[in-house]
This record gives C-alpha cells, sequence and structure tokens, in this order.
C-alpha cells in the first residue's frame, strides 16, 4: 500500500473511521476479556479457548493496523457537487450501456472502498481504469478476465 495512492470518498472514510472506532473500542477490550478468561481455565497448550482468542485477536490488531494506515495515506476524494463532469474522476458516478442492455450506473472509488454489487467500482478495476479521464458518448472498451466489453458513457454526475 506505500507504493501506490489510496484513494477515499469522504463517506467511506467516515465509514472507515467508524469501524475503526469500534475496533479498538469496543471489539478489541471484548477480546482482552475473552482472552484473559481463557487464560484463566489453565494449560495454554491444549486450550481452544485461548487459541481461538489468539487468532482472532491478530486479525483484529492486523485490521485495525491497516485502516488506522490507510487512513493516514489515503487521498480524500472531495468532488464539485455544483454541475456536471466534463469527464470520469475520482467519485463520480458514470451511467453506462452496452449495446442492447439496460443502462448500468456506478460510482468510481478507490480499492479499499470498492464493492461491485452496491454500484462502487475502483480505479484500479479493467472497468474503473477504462473509464477514467472519458467523457459523456465515449465508446469505451474494457478488457475484463471474462473477455472484451464495449459500452458508452452516457451520463455522469457527482
Amino acid at each position: 500500500m506505500a507504493d501506490e495512492q489510496q484513494f477515499l470518498t469522504a463517506e467511506g472514510a467516515a465509514e472507515l473511521r467508524e469501524e475503526l472506532d469500534d475496533l479498538i473500542k469496543i471489539k478489541r477490550p471484548a477480546l482482552a476479556k475473552q482472552l484473559k478468561e481463557a487464560i484463566s481455565q489453565g494449560d495454554l497448550s491444549e486450550n481452544a479457548d485461548y487459541h481461538d482468542a489468539k487468532e482472532q485477536q491478530a486479525f483484529l490488531e492486523g485490521r485495525i493496523l491497516y485502516l488506522e494506515n490507510l487512513l493516514r495515506v489515503a487521498t480524500i476524494i472531495e468532488g464539485d457537487t455544483q454541475g456536471r463532469p466534463e469527464e470520469v474522476v475520482m467519485g463520480c458516478e458514470v451511467t453506462i450501456q452496452a449495446e442492447g442492455e439496460p443502462e448500468e450506473t456506478y460510482r468510481l472509488v478507490g480499492a479499499a472502498e470498492a464493492d461491485p454489487r452496491n454500484g462502487k467500482i475502483s480505479n484500479e478495476s479493467p472497468m474503473g481504469a477504462a473509464l477514467l479521464g472519458r467523457r459523456p458518448g465515449d465508446t469505451v472498451r474494457v478488457n475484463t478476465p471474462g473477455g472484451e466489453w464495449e459500452v458508452k458513457i452516457t451520463r455522469i454526475t457527482r
């Protein structure tokens, strides 16, 4: 992550800050209590509760470190909400249409925030990378693992 620029929308950054706060203030103390109880059971070599709690602790601490670093280095996308953008930029919504298919709308976000099922695609994905810098009316060819896909940009909004 240190080598690549990371992007977050303001909303995505707020959600990650909430998650981080929950991990530090709620989950970390609860896990510490769980670990203390497991230790009090005695023999740690065959204590499944202890090993489970240590595994959860490692995952939790890793997630906390990841979120702290991401929030420290990420570029927050603060889009101008006035009017329509001239071209596809980070944070905008892009409506595309493949020939004979219904329109689809995606929001272009950073990789840490991507959620294609909910219409958020990463600027690093084949679709996101192909759309960046393009304008309404442009036809874009996207090379995906499933093959080439051609779409037309019908609308860009913030």
